[in-house]
C-alpha cells in the first residue's frame, strides 16, 4: 500500500525515527482501509493537521498582542474523497455515524453549537462568503489531539476542513493565513466559542512561531529555529481532568475586561495603551472599571514584553533566560490574569494543585518551568523539564491525575499538510 510518495509524506511530517515511522504507517494504513470500507474505493487524499501549544502570550491575541506558540507532534488525520454530492460526511473515531452537513444550507444552526457539524458548516459558509468553491466529500478521521486537552483540537479540525476544501476544490491557492481566519470565523460564529487567531494560525503554519497581532487582519508571523531537545529538555502537558464545557463566560470575560481598560483611555484594545498610563491614573481607573480588569490589562502589557524577550533569548541561545520568562508568564497568569480556576467553582482547583505539585517537584529535580496552558480555568498545564526527570514527573503527577495524564510533546515543523494519492 505504501509507495515512495507516501513514505516521503510520513517522513516529512514525523521524521525518520523507525519506531515512529512504523507507528504512523500502521495508523495511516488503518485509516485508508476504513475509509475504503465505509465510503468505497475512490480517488483519495490524505491530510494531517497538528494541535498546538501556547508557550507565552496567554490571552493577548484578542487585544492585538504578541504570542509565542508551537505546532506539536500530535495531529488530526483524515482520508478524504470527493463525493459529487452537496454533503460533507465525516466519520470520526468514537462515533457510530458520520457527521453530515448539507452544503446547500449554510446558515448557523443553534442546536449545532459546540459540535463538529458547526465547525464544518461554519468553514463552508465562510468559503462561500469569500467567493471560494466548496463541494461534498467523504472523510474518515482520527485524532490524537484529544478534546479538552488544551491542545486546540477544534482549531486542528477547522484547519483540516479548510484544507480539504482548498485542495479538492480551489487548487490549493488559499494561504495558511486565510485558512486560519476562516477557522476562527467558524469557531466564533458557528461553534459558539470566543477565540483569537493564535490556535488556527499555529496549526496552519507549523513550527515554533512568534505572532504579532498588531494588525489582526494581517498579523506578523516569525518562524523560529528552536528545539527543546537541543538543550536536553522536554515539553510536557498535564491533563488535570477538568472540563471546558461550562467556561465560555470565563473566557469571554478576559478580552471584555481588558477592553474596558482600553476604552477608559479612549482606545479599543490594550495594545494601544501603556503601563505608564495605567499606573498614573490607577485610583480613578480602578474606581471606574474595577480591580480585576486593571490587573488583566497589566498582565497584557507585561506579557507582550515577555514574548519579545523570549524570542530574543531563543535567537541568542539563552535557554536559561527563556525558561525564566516562561515561569514569569505563568506567575502572571495566576496573579494578574487570574485564569487558574473559575470563580463559579472555587472548590475545583485542579490547575492550582498541578502547578503547586510541579513547583515542589522542580525544587528537588534541577528546576524547569511550569505555567497554565491555553485558555485556562480548567484543563492542562505546560511543564518544561530536563529529559532525565520526565519519567519521575510522570509518576509523580500520575498518582494524582491518572497514569496517562502527562503527555510528552515535540515541536512539529509542518503545519497543515496534504497528499493526493492518485
Amino acid at each position: 500500500m505504501f509507495n515512495g510518495s507516501l513514505t516521503h509524506f510520513l517522513e516529512n511530517i514525523y521524521g525518520k525515527d523507525q519506531a515512529v515511522f512504523e507507528y504512523q504507517k500502521k495508523r495511516y494504513e488503518k485509516l485508508i482501509e476504513e475509509h475504503v470500507s465505509i465510503f468505497g474505493k475512490n480517488k483519495l487524499y490524505l491530510f494531517s493537521s497538528p494541535g498546538r501549544t501556547e508557550i507565552s502570550g496567554n490571552h493577548t491575541d484578542h487585544n492585538n498582542g504578541k504570542v509565542l506558540a508551537a505546532a506539536i507532534n500530535l495531529d488530526t488525520i483524515t482520508a478524504v474523497s470527493a463525493s459529487g454530492t452537496p454533503h460533507v460526511k465525516l466519520l470520526s473515531n468514537g462515533y457510530k455515524k458520520p457527521f453530515d452537513v448539507n452544503l446547500s444550507h449554510l446558515e448557523a444552526v443553534e442546536n449545532e453549537k459546540q459540535t463538529t457539524n458547526a465547525l464544518i458548516r461554519g468553514v463552508a459558509a465562510r468559503f462561500k462568503a469569500l467567493g471560494y468553491k466548496t463541494g461534498g466529500f467523504n472523510a474518515r478521521l482520527t485524532s490524537e489531539v484529544l478534546p479538552g486537552s488544551g491542545l486546540s483540537s477544534s482549531a486542528s479540525i477547522e484547519i483540516l476542513i479548510a484544507s480539504v476544501f482548498n485542495e479538492l476544490f480551489n487548487d490549493g491557492k488559499i494561504s495558511a493565513m486565510e485558512m486560519a481566519k476562516i477557522g476562527q470565523f467558524s469557531e466564533i460564529n458557528y461553534f459558539g466559542k470566543p477565540c483569537g487567531l493564535m490556535d488556527q494560525l499555529t496549526s496552519a503554519v507549523g513550527g515554533i512561531i512568534g505572532i504579532d497581532f498588531i494588525n489582526h487582519e494581517n498579523p506578523l508571523v516569525e518562524k523560529l529555529d528552536f528545539s527543546f531537545s537541543d538543550y536536553g529538555y522536554k515539553m510536557v502537558v498535564v491533563n488535570t481532568g477538568g472540563s471546558h464545557a461550562d467556561l465560555t463566560e470565563d473566557y469571554a470575560s478576559i478580552p471584555a475586561e481588558m477592553k474596558k481598560v482600553a476604552q477608559y483611555f479612549g482606545k479599543s484594545v490594550c495594545r494601544e495603551i501603556t503601563m505608564g498610563q495605567v499606573m498614573n491614573d490607577l485610583k480613578r481607573l480602578t474606581e471606574k472599571v474595577g480591580d480585576r480588569p486593571v490587573l488583566r490589562a497589566m498582565h497584557f502589557l507585561e506579557e507582550n514584553g515577555r514574548v519579545e524577550n523570549q524570542i530574543k533569548a531563543i535567537k541568542e541561545n539563552n535557554f536559561a533566560e527563556f525558561l525564566k520568562l516562561v515561569q514569569q508568564s505563568g506567575d502572571s497568569s495566576i496573579k494578574l490574569l487570574q485564569n487558574i480556576y473559575s470563580i463559579k467553582y472555587p472548590s475545583e482547583q485542579k490547575i492550582s494543585l498541578a502547578l503547586a505539585v510541579t513547583e515542589d517537584f522542580m525544587k528537588t529535580h534541577d528546576g524547569g518551568a511550569c505555567r497554565i496552558h491555553g485558555g485556562g480555568f480548567a484543563g492542562t498545564i505546560l511543564t518544561i523539564l530536563p529529559d532525565h526527570n520526565v519519567k519521575d514527573y510522570q509518576k509523580c503527577m500520575g498518582r494524582i491525575f491518572g497514569d496517562n495524564s502527562v503527555i510528552v510533546l515535540g515541536i512539529r515543523s509542518n503545519g497543515i499538510v496534504s497528499l493526493n494519492l492518485s
